[in-house]
């Protein structure tokens, strides 16, 4: 994502340029850079969004979040039937996905969050503790296509209404949503390629540029997070398969 590789080589530089203004006779040079650095990072934030649609649903997940400003894809193929990987997806707990305690500690900033998914533990599988975090079901198909989906904010006067149904209304401003499906299709070879994709819709141009701070300074680690995850899910499913 461009925005966030903007805003990580600038901290970068601006993390080089101070070691270099610590340094004699390179301190006007090195804060040089760092300024460079923190103008880079700056542009990185503050870059516009752009909005993507699809133009057909062919997905659950085009159905219910068919345009969106923030969206990340990754996908792995597992030498595994679709039955089985989608029973690990539905399975797979979080000591199970490697770095998951690690990256979700920095991004909690050390803080306790009891009851999110940020700070899932081991007795229940990731999915069950998302769907006890605020995420709903919006779709589940087996084995082809599992959809969770959060309001993660909406106008205080906005009237009570089933997080589902937002997902299938014309929102008005002030909403946020974001949904998050694995999709699991035959490979043809015996085996399975899944994919996990996430998208961020939000309906008022303040909430996308708040939004834009967060999923920039973020992404890394939520990509990691997500590979780390299908990886999970192929070890899960390979070893039903061994077993």
């Amino acid at each position: 994502m461009l925005g966030s590789a903007f805003v990580y080589t600038g901290l970068a530089v601006t993390f080089l340029g101070s070691v270099a203004a610590a340094r004699s006779g390179l301190r006007r040079q090195g804060l040089g850079v760092a300024a460079s650095g923190v103008a880079l990072t700056a542009i990185g934030l503050l870059l516009p969004t752009k909005e993507s649609r699809v133009r057909r649903a062919f997905t659950q997940l085009d159905r219910f979040i068919p345009a969106w400003q923030f969206h990340e894809v990754h996908d792995l193929t597992v030498a595994a039937s679709p039955e089985k990987v989608y029973e690990a997806i539905r399975h797979v707990r979080a000591d199970e996905v490697r770095l998951f305690r690690a990256l979700t500690w920095i991004r909690r900033a050390g803080k306790p969050r009891p009851g999110t998914l940020l700070d899932a533990g081991n007795a229940d599988s990731l999915i069950a503790a998302a769907l006890e975090s605020g995420f709903v079901t919006l779709a589940d198909e087996p084995p082809y296509e599992l959809v969770v989906g959060i309001v993660i904010s909406a106008p205080p006067s906005a009237k009570p209404k089933r997080p589902r149904d937002l997902f299938l209304s014309d929102l008005a401003p002030g909403y946020t949503l974001a949904a998050m499906n694995f999709a699991v299709t035959a490979d043809g070879k015996g085996g399975s390629k899944v994919t996990t994709e996430t998208r961020v819709f939000s309906s008022s141009e303040d909430l996308r540029r708040k939004f834009a701070l967060y999923w920039r300074t973020i992404y890394p680690g939520s990509a990691l997070i997500r590979r780390m995850w299908l990886r999970a899910i192929a070890r899960r499913a390979l070893s039903d398969v061994v077993s």
